[in-house]
């Protein structure tokens, strides 16, 4: 339950009577809760328990975007995406992450950094919350100083799209990843404002999920 106005995560009002782990992988846990309801009555609810990620949507002077094209295996194909993480280095800032992830799988550095949008990606299943910054003032990693991509980012491309033909791309249906839909049109929405009411990213985050697996 949450708070429209203040766009807070309300406390925990529902009690949850058992939990159970039924499975545990290497970044998410799926829990079994038993909750009761409002007329008393306990029901079960299964919960995919997630770290949390962070998304950039890398703007240079041109207002262009860097998208990432990425095999991802439940989709059995690529996607275009947004340079993004999993929050899965204990202490780690979110902003840390998302200048870590820049530059290890873009080979991008940013001195410009704002919190751009927060996202909670399917709160039926999952506590998993993402938060999406606006990286500007764009530099590249040295080539000495790169990260070599392993796994499904051996063979990622990359490309550098003009904000308003992303857009249409999603609204084409080319691009379909939820943080990268999501983190675009938040940036023109910004761009709309000049990019001015941007959050500082120290910006709270109270949506943030603290399990760590």
């Amino acid at each position: 339950m949450g708070n429209a106005r203040s766009g807070k995560i309300d406390p925990m009002v529902y009690e949850v009577r058992d939990r159970e782990v039924v499975f545990r992988g290497k970044v998410i846990t799926v829990r079994r809760d038993l909750v009761v309801m409002p007329d008393g009555n306990v029901v079960a609810r299964d919960v995919v328990a997630h770290p949390g990620a962070v998304g950039i949507v890398a703007m240079d002077s041109q207002e262009r975007v860097l998208m990432l094209r990425q095999y991802r295996h439940p989709l059995g194909g690529y996607e275009w995406e947004l340079p993004a993480g999993i929050l899965d280095i204990p202490g780690e800032l979110a902003s840390e992450a998302a200048a870590r992830e820049l530059g290890e799988e873009a080979h991008v550095t940013a001195r410009r950094w704002d919190v751009l949008v927060d996202v909670h990606t399917s709160p039926g299943m999952t506590d998993e919350a993402d938060r999406v910054f606006l990286a500007r003032d764009l530099g590249e990693v040295p080539e000495d100083e790169r990260q070599r991509g392993l796994d499904e980012e051996a063979d990622m491309e990359t490309d550098w799209v003009r904000l308003d033909d992303a857009v249409r791309r999603i609204l084409n249906g080319e691009i379909t990843n939820a943080m990268a839909v999501i983190g675009l049109l938040s940036a023109v929405a910004a761009r709309q404002r000049h990019y001015e009411g941007l959050r500082p990213v120290e910006a709270s985050w109270p949506g943030r999920p603290a399990h760590r697996g």
